[in-house]
């Protein structure tokens, strides 16, 4: 049995100024990988950065099989979801989204005056991008989703 080369094939740190933008986008929205199959061994997620601009927003896409986590480090953050993006609701700085695969969204900055800047996490290494050109809903029902286990 083959000794584990530590040094090689454990840890590996990824500098912010090494990120990667050559990844698939999508309109509004700046992606940059961090954690790949190139850039760290992985196999099983994809992490990187996501920007969004003041005041901007995503045109309509899903990610395909695979889930995704994002974590809001500084900003407002709002997502539209549903084959119409009829729902929607906010994050701010702290709180973490959850998109399963193959659903509609939209991600919007809600701030007029400052960028959204995210962590964006995937269980998978494709990094597949579905555009949509898909009808959008004027009046949007606000969410607030809670937990079975946090459920009065």
């Amino acid at each position: 049995m083959e000794t584990p080369r530590w040094k090689f094939d454990g840890v590996r740190v990824v500098r912010g100024c090494d990120l990667d933008p050559n990844t698939p986008q999508t309109e509004g929205m700046n992606r940059a990988a961090a954690i790949t199959t190139a850039s760290a061994g992985a196999q099983k997620l994809w992490a990187g950065s996501v920007v969004i601009h003041p005041d901007a927003r995503t045109g309509a896409h899903h990610h395909g099989k695979v889930e995704s986590v994002i974590y809001v480090v500084r900003g407002r953050a709002r997502m539209r979801w549903g084959e119409r993006l009829e729902f929607v609701a906010d994050a701010g700085p702290g709180d973490f989204i959850f998109v399963p695969p193959y659903v509609p969204h939209q991600e919007i900055n809600a701030a007029a005056d400052q960028p959204l800047e995210c962590v964006l996490v995937r269980s998978g290494q494709v990094p597949v991008v579905v555009n949509l050109d898909i009808p959008v809903a004027e009046e949007p029902e606000t969410v607030r989703w809670i937990d079975d286990i946090h459920r009065a």
